[in-house]
């Protein structure tokens, strides 16, 4: 049981195109906004869609993987896990931010190309 816990299944699409990032150690780092989409029905029985911006961190073959195939709009699907971490802005204010880390992520939708 313990293999799935902290475990994020998101299917959605690019806010943007995936920022990039090398370093000297040749490590590569590609952030990203996805958005996900749920549809219900309120009280008064109106369709309602809500939408939800998920920050991912991907490292390596899948930070190259989003930064070849991917651009503003492109679905994809990603599997990782959530880590929370703080950090300080320019103004000196503490802001906490969870992000999902990802372990593997699946080109979506009709522009497809062979990975």
């Amino acid at each position: 049981m313990s293999s799935i816990r902290n475990r994020v299944q998101l299917i959605g699409r690019l806010g943007a195109k995936p920022e990039v990032k090398r370093f000297d150690d040749g490590k590569v780092k590609a952030t990203v906004s996805v958005a996900t989409k749920d549809f219900y029905k309120n009280q008064k029985g109106e369709n309602v869609e809500e939408t939800t911006w998920h920050y991912v961190v991907a490292w390596g073959k899948s930070a190259e993987t989003l930064e070849k195939y991917t651009d503003k709009g492109s679905e994809v699907a990603v599997d990782g896990k959530l880590s929370s971490r703080s950090y300080t802005d320019k103004d000196g204010a503490k802001k906490y931010i969870t992000e999902v880390v990802v372990d593997s992520v699946v080109l979506m939708g009709e522009k497809v190309a062979a990975v």
